[in-house]
């Protein structure tokens, strides 16, 4: 409203750990083609996750742009950026290239993974193991009296162990703790809940199991005011910062 005619695009990702709602991302949408803006998803992380089409056929909202990046070949080197035909063509008349753009490879592996994708209903399993991992540590952090300090948070396929400030101490040295003991019990942890296909229900019960463990020594650190003596290493720091 301050700046009519002068807003080139928005650029966000559409979910996060929290979602949309009440009609946020259609508002958002309406907004931007009031003001004669281009409307753009960072589907990076949601892209060919929490569907094929990403957050966009998820809600059923599609920008005028999205970029996606390597889910869409299983890991392999890759990123694409889409969109309407009309914005696209000027990429006819705009040199633009990247570090893998002619490495063919990964457009073999795109395609093999999107087949795999569509012919093993790969989604339903992401979602189904995720409801398990995030609504299984949730319960966990309510058990040992958590809740105030954890929360797993977004979609089941990639969601996000969240920790807070408690007890006197920052939430960083209470991750700092609780990966740690995860670590120790044979699964590597940095927060982020990314499914694959491969996850089994035993890999689900495993990294419960190492989660009920490491939240119970966290409880009791808390209680006991101890969790920075418990740390046998460094603390986690923050990699982006506000300066």
């Amino acid at each position: 409203a301050e700046n009519p005619g002068e807003i080139a695009c928005v650029i966000m990702e559409p979910v996060i750990t929290e979602e949309p709602k009440d009609g946020f991302l259609e508002q958002v949408q309406g907004l931007v083609r009031r003001n004669g803006a281009v409307f753009i998803f960072d589907e990076v992380k949601t892209g060919f996750r929490v569907a094929l089409g990403g957050a966009q056929e998820l809600y059923g909202v599609v920008p005028d742009l999205a970029c996606c990046g390597k889910a869409m070949a299983n890991g392999m080197p890759i990123s694409a950026l889409v969109g309407k035909a009309e914005i696209m063509k000027e990429f006819e008349d705009v040199f633009f290239s990247m570090t893998f753009g002619g490495e063919v490879l990964s457009l073999a592996a795109a395609l093999s993974t999107i087949k795999e994708l569509r012919d093993k209903n790969v989604f339903a399993h992401l979602w189904k193991q995720g409801e398990k991992l995030k609504n299984g540590y949730n319960s966990l952090a309510a058990e040992f009296g958590l809740t105030d300090c954890t929360v797993c948070a977004g979609l089941p396929p990639k969601a996000l162990v969240q920790f807070f400030d408690a007890g006197g101490f920052a939430a960083l040295t209470l991750k700092s703790l609780f990966q740690q003991e995860v670590i120790k019990r044979g699964v590597l942890f940095n927060g982020e809940h990314m499914l694959s296909y491969s996850h089994s229900d035993e890999d689900i019960e495993t990294t419960l199991q190492a989660y009920g463990e490491s939240l119970a020594i966290l409880s009791g650190a808390l209680k006991a005011g101890t969790v920075e003596q418990m740390l046998e290493g460094k603390k986690l720091q923050d990699v982006f910062r506000v300066r």
